[in-house]
């Protein structure tokens, strides 16, 4: 079994789960982090200027800024190192990008979830990094506050990037000639947690993919950016199908988010859940998963997992927690139905007696909210030096 890092304290039955105390002296910075990994070229001024945070694309709010991360060229250049760097693993075989691969939209569409550091696959589908500044909570349970705080989950879970505690990792980064001289350049000291996920968490929000046609069309007012389809697709999303329900389209801040950042049981996990106890996957308790009630330990919580943003969505593919469904026809579908029978359904849930052309509709204006900037994203984050080779 692995060493559990100090400072963290575990909870739950039979699974990983931990919180950081709120103790700035335990990490040498502030209230600790970190996020993920694998080697890459420097600096692109372009790609990793402070002012992709402030002049955000057209679409989106003004940016949430936590007081204590300070957006700069060199911070947001060394997260970006950080995150492609296999080294922050245990193994030195994975990094953030394994999972989160920027050509794919900076999550994984080749498998429902991803493969663990020994290549077993692990419970969740992971979600996309594009526009994951304004996501809070974090992870697909809600477990974690913060983008800096979320990074402690993978790096210190034993099937991902199982590092067994906070000195092993700080250690190992501190020996490599370059991470010295980065960290004292950017942050005036030597590598800890909490800059570990100060700088990461830097980098994750220059990830932003907005200014698509339904942007144009909505803010920009021009009546040609959106085809009359996708503006029927539009009205059946805010009328008849009921999605803006959970996905809020309402205009916050300058800005639409598609999400009300709220957690629900769309039936999918009791339905999955079920499936597993009647076959020979439940030997495998790792592969278990109950949702919210695994961070609150309250029944009402069962099999709730956090509303996903729709910006981007056709471009993320498999959807749901688990990456059960495999296209947005399938999740259209799903939810025309009714979705099925499960122990504490959002009600919300009904069937909606949609046509299919009414369907395709959906699907096109789903498919408008694919943003723009994703080219220089992936450009930006990646080179030949950068890839990770365990993908291949």
């Amino acid at each position: 079994m692995a060493t559990r890092p100090r400072g963290i304290f575990w909870t739950g039955s039979g699974r990983v789960r931990w919180r950081v105390f709120a103790n700035t002296n335990l990490f040498g910075a502030t209230a600790a982090l970190l996020t993920m990994t694998l080697v890459s070229a420097g600096p692109s001024p372009a790609d990793l200027s402070p002012q992709r945070v402030v002049q955000r694309p057209l679409g989106l709010p003004p940016l949430p800024q936590p007081a204590s991360d300070t957006q700069t060229t060199g911070r947001i250049a060394l997260g970006r190192k950080l995150f492609f760097d296999p080294r922050l693993s245990a193994s030195g075989r994975m990094s953030c990008a394994t999972c989160h691969v920027p050509a794919e939209a900076f999550t994984q569409t080749g498998r429902a979830t991803p493969l663990g550091n020994a290549s077993q696959p692990l419970r969740r589908n992971a979600p996309t990094l594009l526009n994951v500044a304004f996501v809070a909570p974090l992870m697909r349970d809600g477990s974690e506050p913060s983008l800096e705080l979320q990074v402690l989950a993978p790096l210190f879970d034993p099937a991902e990037m199982a590092n067994p505690n906070f000195a092993t990792l700080t250690e190992r980064l501190q020996a490599i000639p370059e991470y010295q001289s980065a960290f004292a350049a950017v942050f005036e000291g030597t590598a800890s947690l909490g800059r570990i996920g100060d700088a990461i968490a830097s980098y994750e929000r220059t990830l932003l993919s907005a200014n698509a046609p339904f942007d144009r069309w909505r803010f920009g007012r021009d009546e040609n950016a959106l085809s009359p389809a996708a503006k029927s697709g539009y009205a059946l999303f805010n009328g008849k199908a009921g999605c803006s329900q959970c996905h809020v389209s309402a205009e916050v801040g300058g800005g639409i988010l598609f999400t009300d950042h709220q957690m629900h049981n769309t039936g999918i996990g009791g339905v999955r859940s079920l499936a597993r106890s009647r076959s020979s996957e439940i030997a495998d308790a790792a592969l278990d998963d109950r949702g919210r009630f695994e961070v609150t330990q309250k029944r009402d919580d069962l099999f709730k997992y956090r509303t996903p943003s729709l910006r981007n969505v056709a471009l993320t593919a498999p959807y749901m927690h688990d990456g059960s469904l495999a296209s947005l026809a399938d999740v259209v579908d799903w939810y025309d139905r009714g979705g099925e029978s499960s122990l504490g359904v959002d009600p919300l849930i009904r069937p909606l007696g949609l046509s299919q052309s009414e369907k395709r509709e959906l699907e096109i204006f789903l498919d408008s909210l694919t943003g723009d900037g994703l080219a220089e994203l992936i450009e930006g984050a990646t080179s030949p030096a950068g890839r990770d080779k365990r993908r291949d």
